[in-house]
């Protein structure tokens, strides 16, 4: 069955109680928090002064050098097998209890903190789409690379960023400066504006630096998921923000990739936005949650 969705409608800002002025007040009363959970800047990457600073930067080294072509279709092979383990969405959310994303400035809470965060603030504004609400839910699934079960992948082959492999590492990717020690930049197939792909060719044709993203994108194709294709793009492509932030490889997206970018810029307000020290009331939601895996998703999942 296929889910057929509107153009997103951008809902009227409100005035609200206890908002004053200078809050960054989102689509439907979401009140964006000034800042982090660490006291600063959102996707702040030079604040010499935040405590995970120096360890995100090591991070995006290790990341930049090592997530080439050849290694992305290699970890595709080996996971798209989908072979792991059998579980539900929401076993695979409670797994993540343990996890903490290492390339995140902006959070330290157990990841299923972040999802509940993500979807309850999406749900608030865009009460119709209930599509979307499981989408905040679930898009960080394949963070469960991390885990031991999984084979405890580094975190530099899960999570951070992502960007094409396969062409040119656009400036706009965070510390761009250590892609110059990447294998792929000095390969002459890799390193220009197309590389290996054609322009217009559509993103669903271009290879993804691996992690997290790509791989939940795989869970949710391969096990059958009735999401719309806006949602497997937002899950597929919610860390590439060389696109939707910065506007860089628009070159290679085709007219369903223009359309669904518009639901992914949406999205990102929520994902980025909502990272607080805001408890959710898991078990109070639970329920509502539940209703959407069984609409959208099988039972049991492989992974």
């Amino acid at each position: 069955m296929t889910i057929v969705i509107g153009q997103p409608q951008i809902v009227e800002e409100k005035k609200l109680e206890g908002v004053v002025e200078g809050d960054l007040v989102l689509d439907g009363g979401f009140v964006v928090p000034h800042a982090n959970s660490f006291g600063h800047n959102f996707r702040d990457y030079d604040n010499a002064k935040s405590e995970r600073q120096e360890g995100v930067e090591m991070f995006y080294k290790r990341n930049h050098i090592n997530q080439t072509y050849d290694f992305v279709n290699k970890m595709r092979e080996a996971y798209g097998k989908l072979e792991k383990v059998e579980m539900s969405i929401w076993e695979c959310c409670e797994l993540l209890n343990d996890v903490v994303d290492e390339s995140d400035p902006d959070l330290d809470e157990p990841q299923i903190e972040h999802l509940l965060q993500t979807a309850e603030a999406i749900r608030k504004d865009y009460p119709d789409e209930d599509w979307l609400h499981l989408t905040g839910l679930i898009h960080d699934l394949g963070k469960v690379l991390l885990h031991p079960s999984f084979g405890e992948l580094p975190q530099w082959a899960v999570v951070g960023d992502t960007f094409p492999v396969g062409c040119a590492f656009d400036e706009s990717i965070v510390h761009h400066k250590y892609f110059c020690e990447n294998l792929d930049s000095k390969n002459s197939a890799y390193n220009t504006k197309l590389g290996v792909y054609e322009e217009g060719c559509g993103l669903e044709n271009v290879l993804m630096s691996w992690g997290h993203d790509d791989y939940m994108y795989l869970v949710a194709k391969e096990n059958m998921s009735t999401l719309p294709s806006a949602g497997l793009f937002i899950i597929r492509y919610h860390s590439f923000y060389a696109l939707h932030t910065s506007g860089a490889y628009k070159h290679l997206m085709n007219e369903e990739d223009k359309e669904n970018l518009k639901w992914l810029q949406i999205f990102n307000k929520y994902d980025l936005y909502s990272k607080s020290k805001v408890r959710i009331d898991v078990e109070k939601v639970k329920p509502y949650y539940l209703s959407l895996i069984n609409k959208y998703f099988p039972s049991k999942l492989r992974w």
